[in-house]
């Protein structure tokens, strides 16, 4: 993708609306609306690198209420033709098809790789990979296999969305919640997955979320792995410009 004169391509990730409460959630929802309402005047495209959402799971014909002018925003970028791709986080990963046929926004459920210009990028939420956090890795397989789904889309939708709603917020485990301090290079899975990424092949930018820290961390000649930060505590997110990439503060 080449950009055109003056646009900018946007990152952001770890909103979590709804957490911990939808009233509590509502002054954050719109300030990322306007937020999204800045960006789509001179936005090539978005990326929104997941936990939209503190708890999202489509049955059949459900999706959890609430978040309209969230969504309604997101409607209103795309349909006016700047692209937006939705990368599901640990929080949203039950997310099918619902952004794809009512929005119509791609939605990943692993990383991709993308060429802005002359620059490379892998782009992805970050969860489970890397060394570590095995607990998460042994819990997404059970969220993830098939037969757990289906078992949980025979719970009335009151109960099931207000059951995983308290367990998002409460269960750590589950939420991947942690201290958010600088662990060190040895000690930050993601910054270790990135050094391996890049043993195979060069990427200038490995973008992810999850790990609620905005940071830029040179991982190798030409190549930074970048941690967008969150919606919560720091407001944060990613400006690349078609040379350099920016974490910013809303």
């Amino acid at each position: 993708m080449q950009l055109s004169n003056n646009k900018k391509i946007y990152f952001a990730s770890d909103q979590h609306f709804g957490a911990p409460t939808p009233e509590l959630s509502f002054p954050r929802e719109q300030k990322f609306v306007a937020w999204l309402d800045e960006v789509k005047d001179d936005a090539e495209a978005i990326f929104l690198l997941g936990d939209l959402f503190d708890f999202w799971f489509e049955y059949k014909t459900v999706v959890p209420k609430g978040f309209i002018r969230v969504l309604g925003k997101l409607a209103e970028i795309r349909d006016s033709g700047i692209p937006i791709y939705f990368f599901v986080g640990n929080h949203d990963l039950w997310m099918e098809d619902y952004f794809q046929k009512e929005l119509n926004i791609p939605v990943f459920h692993d990383n991709q790789k993308y060429t802005f210009g002359d620059k490379t990028f892998l782009i992805g939420h970050g969860d489970g990979k890397g060394p570590g956090d095995l607990g998460y890795k042994r819990m997404k397989k059970i969220f993830t296999n098939p037969f757990f789904k289906w078992l949980f889309r025979w719970l009335h939708p009151d109960i099931g969305v207000k059951l995983a709603q308290y367990l998002s917020v409460k269960n750590k485990l589950i939420s991947g919640d942690e201290d958010v301090t600088f662990l060190g290079e040895d000690n930050e899975w993601l910054i270790l997955y990135s050094k391996r990424k890049l043993e195979t092949k060069h990427y200038n930018y490995l973008i992810f979320g999850h790990r609620h820290l905005p940071m830029k961390v040179t991982v190798g000649e030409n190549a930074e792995y970048v941690n967008l930060g969150d919606w919560i505590t720091y407001f944060t997110y990613g400006v690349f410009d078609g040379e350099n990439f920016e974490i910013k503060k809303y």
